[in-house]
């Protein structure tokens, strides 16, 4: 049997000896369960916010109130904020974020139910990655979860390859 995400996430960050900070909207803190159901998560998992009003991003990451009005709170550029302002709260070497409309409602024809956006902080590197999930609510966030651990594993994955760790921005 495969192990789950979060586990494989952990050992890469033992690893690599670095430390995880997780600013959640649309999943309401589910990565942070996820991460805290592994034992010994504690050793690399510093915490997390849960900012899903636009209020709790603006002053607990430090997201520009500009960037809520222009581009949304589900966008590149608020996963990006949110990713830094995590990484910085908590002093992470790494800092991931998720902001995305889970449904049923609030949906719109440029952002539909299942929009995800999911940023990746780390020195020298800010990475964001869109998505679009289906499902319902419950899927919806499970897939958003599922896949910012991937993102995770994927950028740890690269750094035990190569030690430097940036990858290119995309």
């Amino acid at each position: 049997m495969d192990e789950p995400v979060e586990a494989v996430a952990g050992v890469l960050a033992r690893q690599l000896d670095v430390r995880l900070a997780v600013a959640e909207s649309c999943t309401g803190g589910l990565i942070s369960h996820l991460l805290t159901n592994v034992p010994g998560s504690s050793d690399y998992f510093l915490g997390s916010v849960i900012s899903y009003a636009n209020q709790a991003k603006i002053h607990l990451l430090d997201v520009k109130p500009e960037t809520l009005a222009i581009y949304g709170a589900v966008s590149r550029e608020t996963v990006l904020e949110m990713a830094r302002g995590v990484r910085q709260l908590l002093s992470a070497d790494i800092g991931i974020s998720v902001s995305g409309i889970a449904g049923p409602g609030g949906g719109t024809i440029d952002k539909p139910v299942g929009t995800t956006w999911i940023g990746l902080s780390a020195v020298g590197l800010d990475r964001a990655w869109h998505f679009q999930f289906a499902g319902g609510r419950l899927e919806i966030k499970q897939q958003a979860a599922g896949m910012a651990l991937n993102l995770v594993v994927d950028y740890l994955q690269q750094g035990i390859l190569d030690q430097s760790m940036p990858v290119q921005d995309g």
